[in-house]
């Protein structure tokens, strides 16, 4: 049950990498915090992910997780960061940035997750041994690279003698991805304990919006703002959709091993593209325009994201205080 239990935490996590990375680099350059009660700029950027009873909390070289114990007290971690995008100024340009971010947060998203469960564990039960998390990451992985990759190639290749038209075929087989994926989340909404990581998540994006409106961090401030955030992974997800359509569109109609080759070969260009459109999003949302073609992907957080309560509310603010 341990091992099916990281391995289904972990394979959401690996979903949810996405939502770490678009648009949440840091950009306050290497001080040890930014101390702004709002942001000092459009690319001056906060955000983060929600854990297992608890937040995590990035901006500018400050990372930050608040966890709910199970006595109901609030333990947060703190620790100066610098990601590999301020280290290497390679790493850093436009697009190459994306793919590095995703990385680097999904390192650090399986650390939190980790961190996190600690934490929030009941009072004598057992924690998971090194085997039974280095089993289940691979289980994670395996299935991820199964559902969205292995499957999706298959009905593409199958499908080849049926659609003649190249582009056709690529947003059936987009489509089919979409499908699989509204499906996991649907499947989730049944699970009780990741019914409450969204509701976290809908406690980090309203406590984001209040930063970013200048609001003081106070739960009747916080409570006004919307769950739905445009730099969300979920919108991020539907973007990466599109641009790979459009993007395996151009290389024909290849076979399975060939289609599958491609995929992997191409996701960090499809994913740093995909990031920088988020980046672009978020800075202007308040444009007519971004807002339509921001709109699905608010749609969809309506299923990822949840009302939180005051006291998850709190421990988003704990987490944020640590990092302005």
């Amino acid at each position: 049950m341990m091992i099916l239990r990281l391995t289904r935490s972990f394979f959401s996590r690996i979903l949810q990498l996405a939502h770490s990375a678009s648009g949440h680099e840091p950009s306050c350059g290497l001080e040890p915090a930014c101390e702004h009660s709002k942001p000092a700029g459009p690319d001056d950027i906060a955000g983060g992910q929600a854990v297992i009873e608890g937040v995590m909390m990035r901006h500018g070289n400050r990372i930050a997780v608040a966890v709910r114990t199970p006595a109901k007290d609030i333990v947060i971690k703190e620790q100066d960061y610098i990601p590999f995008t301020k280290r290497y100024p390679l790493l850093g340009l436009r697009v190459v940035r994306g793919s590095v971010t995703l990385v680097e947060m999904m390192i650090l998203g399986i650390k939190t997750l980790l961190y996190s469960a600690e934490i929030a564990m009941p009072e004598g039960e057992k924690k998971p041994q090194g085997w039974e998390i280095a089993l289940s990451l691979c289980m994670s992985f395996g299935l991820a690279l199964t559902l969205f990759v292995l499957i999706p190639a298959y009905c593409f290749a199958s499908l080849r003698d049926v659609i003649e038209n190249t582009i056709l075929l690529n947003i059936v087989e987009g489509l089919i991805r979409l499908g699989i994926f509204l499906t996991f989340l649907s499947t989730t909404l049944l699970m009780a304990d990741m019914r409450r990581v969204f509701m976290y998540h809908g406690a980090e994006h309203k406590t984001v919006f209040a930063w970013e409106h200048g609001q003081d961090l106070t739960v009747d401030n916080i409570r006004q703002f919307s769950t739905r955030h445009p730099r969300c992974g979920t919108s991020f997800i539907l973007v990466v959709l599109v641009i790979s359509i459009l993007v395996f569109s151009l290389l024909g109609r290849p076979d399975f091993l060939h289609r599958v080759a491609y995929k992997l070969m191409l996701f960090p260009v499809i994913a740093g593209i995909s990031y920088e459109i988020i980046r672009f999003s978020g800075k202007y949302k308040e444009k007519g325009w971004v807002q339509a073609i921001s709109w699905p992907g608010l749609m969809l957080q309506k299923i990822t994201t949840r009302e939180p309560t005051d006291d998850q509310i709190e421990v988003a603010v704990a987490a944020m205080k640590k990092v302005i």
